[in-house]
């Protein structure tokens, strides 16, 4: 792996300056100016120019393009305190109730925070190791083999069965991604798929919002919504990506600009517009009756409109049920009826009123029942835990929803995550049985 991984930087240039930090990580590029407390470099990742900022502290050794070499830091001997640069995304604007609908700047400034946030890699890049199969076909053709799936062989599938299902492998998904962009950067067809991966990832694993929205952006979807089916359903995360960025206002003006989507219709229950979103589903409920119902409950459910929401699920449940149901409707109703039962349990509990101690559950999540302990001292709920589960494309549900719980205090209008929304979905329902009492 140190091979690729030096490989991928030397092709940044033939003769560049090179920083070597104390954590062991090597940036490469030019650098533009030092002072007696920083250096700072330009250097280009994935055919993309970025700008970084090093404290003097945080770096063992200097290389400049005539080889000089001087040592700033000997490693071990003084404590390094770390680049003083931190790319930090703004945090989430708005959460459902208090749902912020003010947008926070301009449309310039959006564009500004997304290129100065977004345009610079992570701060654990450097330090990430390029780490993937020997055997992984780095061509990165489409479409994927329909048959003889092999994830030490197509990227796609390493993706989905290794990095996805293992948050310790997260950022080397990511760090995976930018060297392929590096490799195929002038193959036009790839090199939007990557970007359109990327984004994927940043946004569904790191929740990291700017930088999704400069890759969407990059592969062109702010540009060209609906260009394709697959540009609709990543611009409505695009326009996710605005609101969670503080910028509400620009995510509707995106999403004006593609037909609606389940996916548009959730962010807009989300974002608090629960009456838009019930009525873009208006000729839905008899078309498809089976998805419109349920996404109508959800939008009510997070909304707190729980009435509301018990009578779409329940029209999904009254549905006639064929012989052979499809997935979809069987996957459909075992949600609703799990939705059901955990608005119910809403009913059941004060937490006020809940003793401390630890409290046990379980609720169907995509793969089978999702496990969580939930701990309660002094009338607040201190920890929600997933114990136990069999979720894979879980991405940031299992931290950001218990997060959640604990912010709010409470289950009753938690905003699901987008793309893992039935574990997400589980993870409150089995929360709310447990502080109910498992009733």
């Amino acid at each position: 792996m140190t091979v690729l991984l030096v490989a991928t930087f030397t092709s940044l240039a033939t003769a560049a300056d090179v920083i070597e930090l104390l954590s062991g990580a090597k940036v490469t590029g030019e650098i533009v100016l030092r002072d007696d407390k920083n250096v700072y470099i330009k250097a280009i990742l994935s055919g993309v120019t970025f700008n970084r900022t090093y404290a003097l502290s945080s770096v063992h050794a200097i290389t400049t393009t005539d080889g000089t070499r001087t040592v700033i830091n000997e490693k071990g001997a003084a404590p390094a305190k770390g680049p003083i640069t931190k790319s930090v995304s703004p945090k989430v604007a708005g959460t459902r109730p208090g749902v912020s609908t003010k947008q926070q700047g301009t449309r310039a400034e959006l564009d500004a925070l997304i290129e100065r946030e977004g345009r610079a890699p992570p701060e654990w890049f450097e330090a990430t190791p390029l780490n993937y199969p020997q055997t992984l076909n780095l061509a990165f053709d489409q479409p994927a083999p329909m048959s003889g799936w092999n994830n030490q062989k197509n990227v796609t599938q390493f993706l989905w069965d290794i990095v996805n299902p293992n948050p310790n492998r997260w950022k080397e998904g990511v760090r995976l991604m930018h060297h392929l962009l590096t490799m195929h950067k002038d193959d036009k067809d790839k090199s939007e798929r990557i970007m359109l991966t990327l984004a994927g990832m940043y946004h569904n694993l790191h929740e990291d919002y700017a930088r999704s929205a400069f890759w969407y952006r990059a592969a062109g979807v702010e540009r060209d919504p609906t260009k394709s089916q697959q540009f609709m359903a990543n611009s409505a995360t695009l326009a996710e990506c605005y609101w969670k960025l503080g910028y509400p206002a620009e995510a509707v003006k995106l999403m004006v600009r593609t037909p609606s989507t389940y996916a548009q219709i959730k962010l807009l229950g989300d974002m608090g517009e629960t009456d838009q979103a019930i009525k873009q589903l208006q000729h839905s409920f008899t078309q498809q009756p089976e998805v419109a119902y349920l996404a109508a409950g959800d939008v009510c459910h997070v909304a707190g409109r729980y009435r509301e929401a018990l009578n779409y699920y329940q029209k999904l449940l009254d549905l006639p049920v064929p012989a052979k149901p499809n997935n979809r409707l069987v996957k459909n109703r075992a949600r609703a009826s799990a939705n059901v039962a955990a608005i119910k349990a809403f009913e059941l509990f004060d937490l006020s009123k809940v003793a401390d101690g630890d409290y046990q559950s379980a609720s169907q999540g995509y793969e089978g029942p999702v496990e969580v302990k939930v701990s309660v001292s002094g009338g607040k709920i201190t920890t929600v835990a997933v114990t136990n589960h069999r979720e894979k494309q879980f991405y940031s549900a299992i931290s950001d929803t218990p997060r959640k719980i604990i912010a709010k205090q409470t289950v009753r209008g938690i905003d699901t995550t987008s793309h893992a929304t039935i574990t997400s979905e589980a993870i409150v329902n089995a929360t709310a049985k447990a502080l109910a009492g498992n009733k």
